[in-house]
């Protein structure tokens, strides 16, 4: 008799799981069903900012692989519109709620993949369920949003969070001809920057007609017949014909903990490295699981789909027979917000302080390409190392075209330990069209490194 394999979650790590372990083991060794509980499986989250704003034109382009593919090619019984609402552990059955008729059944397994992914905060306050009150999760979110623009005309959009998602959502409602407002209850937007990057950030919304109310924090909404009117804060009230809650994401592993399965420090599901919990038979990919922060030494829960996406594949190849592992993340994001390109990897100075480092850190301003090439475009690149070691801890890059995908080569570098001395002497590409002769990751490097030489003299500043 073929084992059972149940995937909770259909989308980047449920279904990467079920197509490794279907690539390792055929339908007669290898039942797989997989539930999902919306409309849609296989998409792409990151894309909804830009299916919201217009550049994406089609939500189906966001799906990457159709349901029927699934069943007709890989033999995974994909159910869409099926939510498990219970994981039974000792009777090693799911039961399914299935959303079209409301009825309910029971779903055996051997082995089970809980890929239940993040929720969206959605702060309890006065009017957060009127209509026109969106989060930003799932493709179902987003086609919600663009009906509301279709058929509400608004004409004033609040943004609640001026974190990624938050930024990128009142870029994409300033393109649909709305005013929009962005309220944070924090100093300065772009919360994973330090404040002296996210500053550039600031401007560059500002220079788009986006109002920043930072300090500000959230009271609740004003209704008008059961849909929002505006949004209040402790100071303010600002008009809103739609609102966006972009205040972030959090594990949504309340199904694991109802039925035993172990969470870590952060409430995500606990893993090893292989992505099995400490019950057996039973593994964790994606949004919901804590991970480990290989710089701070931390747990952590960050909600990407890179991550998602390996976790999903490892847990798969060793449900499949094989072995995989996910050792852990380094921290790195990117996005672009108005004329910006923004990202990030490792440690901000502030993570670096709170995981006990005492640091040094350099900021350079260069251009994209050589200063004298046409198209060239300013740059900021910070760095933050180890006092004494020089080690880079983490890094930062605000700029225009060209800027924001250098950071991957200091991912690398913070991912095998490197310090700056060794990175300002890599063998980095160069041509006019693409670089100044000296890279400004080369640039930023060389200068953090003597001034990491500094502080071991006794000279320079200790931050």
């Amino acid at each position: 008799m073929a084992e059972r394999l149940v995937v909770i979650g259909g989308d980047a790590a449920g279904l990467s799981a079920a197509s490794q372990a279907r690539a390792r083991r055929g339908p007669d060794d290898l039942r797989i069903v997989a539930f999902e509980k919306g409309a849609h499986a296989s998409y792409s989250a990151c894309g909804i900012p830009y299916l919201v704003g217009g550049e994406v034109t089609d939500a189906e382009s966001l799906v990457a692989r159709r349901p029927e593919v699934f069943r007709d090619e890989l033999a995974v019984d994909l159910r869409l519109h099926s939510e498990v609402v219970e994981i039974d552990l000792d009777r090693r059955a799911v039961t399914v709620r299935d959303h079209p008729g409301g009825e309910r059944y029971r779903e055996p397994f051997d082995q089970l993949v809980v890929a239940t992914g993040a929720v969206p905060v959605r702060p309890d306050l006065p009017g957060v369920a009127a209509e026109g009150v969106h989060g930003v999760q799932t493709l179902d979110d987003g086609i919600a949003i663009l009906r509301t623009l279709r058929e509400r005309r608004p004409g004033t959009a609040v943004v609640v969070g001026a974190g990624y998602i938050g930024l990128e959502m009142a870029e994409a409602l300033v393109r649909r001809g709305l005013k929009v407002s962005v309220v944070d209850a924090a100093e300065q937007p772009m919360g994973t920057l330090d404040p002296d990057m996210g500053a550039l950030v600031a401007d560059a919304l500002r220079d788009l007609g986006i109002e920043l109310h930072l300090g500000e924090r959230l009271g609740g909404f004003e209704e008008s017949h059961g849909h929002v009117a505006a949004a209040r804060t402790e100071n303010l009230t600002l008009p809103a014909d739609l609102v966006v809650l972009g205040l972030g994401t959090r594990p949504n592993s309340a199904l694991a903990e109802a039925a035993g399965i172990p969470l870590g420090e952060t409430s995500g599901i606990r893993t090893d490295r292989r992505m099995r919990t400490p019950v057996e038979g039973v593994w964790a990919a994606g949004d919901c699981v804590e991970t480990f922060h290989l710089v701070s030494r931390r747990p952590v829960a960050i909600a990407l789909g890179t991550h998602a996406n390996k976790q999903g594949r490892a847990a798969g190849i060793n449900i499949g027979g094989g072995y995989a592992a996910f050792p852990g993340v380094v921290g790195t994001a990117v996005s672009k917000i108005c004329e910006y390109e923004v990202a990030r990897t490792g440690l901000t100075a502030a993570e670096a302080a709170e995981a006990g480092f005492e640091t040094v850190e350099e900021v350079v301003e260069s251009t994209t390409r050589a200063g004298y090439f046409p198209g060239a475009r300013r740059m900021k690149t910070k760095m933050i190392a180890e006092r004494g070691t020089g080690r880079l801890l983490g890094a930062q890059i605000v700029g225009q075209e060209g800027a924001a995908k250098r950071i991957d080569v200091l991912a690398v570098a913070v991912w095998h330990g490197m310090t700056v001395e060794e990175i300002s002497g890599l063998d980095l590409s160069y041509a006019p069209p693409y670089a100044p002769v000296w890279d400004p990751v080369l640039i930023t490097a060389r200068k953090t490194a003597e001034r990491v030489g500094r502080t071991a003299s006794g000279g320079g500043r200790r931050s």
